[in-house]
Parts: structure tokens; sequence; C-alpha cells
């Protein structure tokens, strides 16, 4: 039987700031995005400001007006990553099967590293070890990914928890749905009208129910509510073919006009299709947009594109048209992001009636952009267009806001 690991840092930036800012242990803490642009959104706290209220995601006028001792920071990603690499250190003592799921936190295979005890002993040792770092970790122990994750989540800070074969229905059964992995807020919702409400409840239905409802995806769920994950933690240096490529941006004002969201996706669309060209991964078919707007709220949509390309202006013309389709402007739009996938290989030229040698000349053209970009930085070439709001097209997504293709499970 396999054993695995998730480990969680707990508040890992705040955590981080904290070693730096000793002063501040006894304050009430967050790390935003830029105070003075609006990436001003919580991306960690503190145990005290948890306990306040203050929410990851919550905007900063909301976070002051709960707390107004709350003292922000700026998020410093480079420190955060020096600590990271640190707790991977440790990690590499008992295995080299880790898979990391973000800057925080990874799955371990334990399975083969019996010499350093069972599954919670190794757990507990790796505990003790971040500790001395000055940060805590919460770690998960199972027999498959999911349960290892959900494990890592219930008890916070700095504990181990087991899930077994022998107590999974008693352990998880009882949590609500949207504890198990990949059950967002609208799946659950939509379970919850048809009175599915834990992951026993999950468990117990039809599975060709859930299939109706669900789609495919459904079918997974009820395979992870019982703990049917096979999916394996993959050894450092292993990588998944790449499905899709993608970045996303937080605009440090709101987006109220269709000019304002050309210039956020032609940065966006820019910055995909270097990625793309880097990579090597052939050219892409569909294309996805995401909005956020001021409330909070979002959506994606996704179109096949009209012929393969790896091009920005392909990318940005069906960005717009979906965009344009889809939002009324209702309210203002906080944040966008753009992915391309359906990658293809020598799939540019499929037909003879294309326009194959303009294409060619643009990807000539896009390939000298992004070597003149890599070696002298994004801003060294810019549109006209960018140039009319400077703080808002000046950053570089590429670097900063890349969405991370989805890479786990049967999804």
């Amino acid at each position: 039987m396999r054993v695995i690991l998730h480990s969680d840092l707990n508040n890992f930036y705040a955590s981080c700031e904290m070693i730096r800012h000793p002063e501040l242990r006894d304050k009430f803490v967050a790390v935003c995005g830029s105070i003075e642009d609006r990436h001003g959104i919580v991306l960690a706290k503190n145990e005290k400001a948890k306990a306040c209220g203050i929410k990851t995601g919550m905007t900063l006028k909301d976070a002051y007006n709960l707390c107004p001792e709350l003292v922000c920071i700026e998020a410093d990603f480079s420190f955060y990553l020096f600590y990271s690499k640190r707790v991977r250190e440790i990690y590499y003592k008992f295995t080299d099967m880790i898979e990391p799921f973000g800057i925080d936190e990874a799955w371990l295979d334990v399975t083969h590293s019996s010499a350093f005890g069972s599954g919670k002993e190794i757990a507990d040792k790796i505990r003790e070890e971040v500790r001395i770092l000055g940060l805590t970790a919460s770690v998960g122990v199972s027999f498959n990914k999911i349960f290892a994750k959900l494990g890592s989540d219930l008890k916070k800070p700095d504990a181990t928890t087991v899930i077994s074969e022998d107590n999974f229905k008693n352990v998880v059964w009882k949590l609500d749905c949207s504890e198990l992995l990949m059950v967002g807020r609208k799946t659950a919702a939509k379970l919850k009208k048809f009175n599915i409400n834990t992951i026993g409840d999950i468990a117990s239905s039809d599975v060709s129910f859930l299939k109706k409802q669900l789609g495919v995806w459904g079918e997974y769920l009820y395979d992870f509510a019982w703990g049917r994950d096979e999916s394996p933690v993959k050894k450092v240096g292993e990588r998944d073919e790449i499905k899709s490529v993608g970045n996303s941006m937080t605009c440090y004002r709101d987006l109220n006009t269709v000019d304002d969201v050309k210039l956020v996706f032609m940065v966006l669309c820019d910055c995909v299709s270097e990625r793309v060209i880097d990579d090597e991964v052939g050219a892409a078919t569909t294309l996805s947009i995401s909005v956020r707007d001021e409330n909070m709220e979002w959506f994606t949509r996704q179109t096949k594109l009209k012929k393969p390309s790896v091009l920005h202006e392909d990318f940005f013309t069906a960005a717009m048209e979906l965009f344009v389709k889809n939002y009324n402007f209702e309210c203002g739009i906080r944040s966008l992001g753009v992915s391309v996938g359906g990658f293809v290989k020598g799939g540019e030229q499929l037909s003879l009636f294309d326009d194959n040698e303009n294409y060619e000349k643009r990807r000539k053209l896009a390939d000298t952009v992004s070597r003149i970009r890599g070696k002298y930085g994004t801003s060294s070439v810019l549109k006209a267009r960018n140039l009319t709001d400077m703080r808002m097209t000046g950053e570089d997504p590429k670097k900063t806001h890349v969405i991370h293709p989805e890479g786990f499970g049967k999804k």
C-alpha cells in the first residue's frame, strides 16, 4: 500500500515575514500584493489576523475596516522562494518523489522510505525540522494524494493527520463536500441543490446521477470520495506534457471600458505567445479567458481558434471576441486571464489556402521580439498602445502571474 504525505506550510508568506520581522509576531499581519497599486488583496495572514476575520482574497479596504490595527506587508516572492527551497531540502532527506503544489505545498511518496519510520513518524520529523527554520507545517498522511491533501487541511497549525483505509469513512465522510479537492464553490452549490452536502453524500450517491449532473467529473468525485486515486507523486524533475499555457493580471484600477480590456489582453496575449514559442509546445487550437469583477465574481469562457497558432495577434482577436460576447460592464473588472491549449506540432500549416507565407513572417517577427525581450527585458519592445497607460501595461505577467496547467488527478 502506498504511503503519501501532503505537507502544507502554515500561513507561509506571513510566517516568512515574521522570521524577517520578529517584532510583528504579536501583531495582526497580512501580506498583500502592491499596496500602492491594486494588487492589494490579502495573499496571506497570520493566525491573529485570521482569528480577526481576515481572509485570503479580501481587499485591503475591507481588511482594514475589519481590523484597523492590521499591519500590511508587500509580498516579496524571492524571499518566500528562498524558504520554500530550504523546506524542499528537508523533504529530500526522506524521498526524491516530491511533487510541488504551489510554493508552500507538496506531496511526498514515502512508500519506500520505511528506514525513516512510518508515514506518521516521517511527517512528525518533517514538522520538527521545519520548526527549526522558524516555520510550521501541517502534514496529511494517507494512501492517496486526495486524502493526504485533505488531511493537511484538517488540523492547523503544526499538526499531523492520518487518514487510513480503516478510518477514512469516519474522518472524511462527515466533512462538507467543499472540503474535497477539486470541488469548487459552484460545484458545491450544485451538489447541495440535490441535498448532497457531505463527502459521504457524494460516496453514497448514484454515480450515474453524478455523471449526468457534472459530466465525467462527477464520476471522478465519486471515486475521490471513496479514496480511489492512483495518480502518482512525480519524482523531482519529472514534468507532465504541457497541456495549457496562461497568464493573468490583477489591475491597479478597475477596468470600465473595452479599451481598458484591450490594453490588458494585449499584454497577456503577448506573454502567452512568448511562452508558447519558448516552450516549443506546438500551435494552440483553443483559447480561454477568465474575468473577475470588482465583486470578486468570476467566469471563464473558451473558444476554438480559427486555425492553430502561436501568435499573440490571433490570441488577442479570439480573446476580445469572447469577452465582447460575454460581458456587459454592469460593474468594473478587477482581473483578467488568458490561457491557450490543445497544442499540435507542425499544425500551423493545415491548409493550402491559408496565408502561410504571412504567418511565417509574423512567426519570425515574434521569435525576434521574444529574444530581444529575453535579453533586455519586457519593456524593451512595446506596442504604441502600451504607452497610453504604462502603469497598466508595464508589468510582466510572464514572470509574476503564470496560470499553471491543471496537472492533477484524472481531470
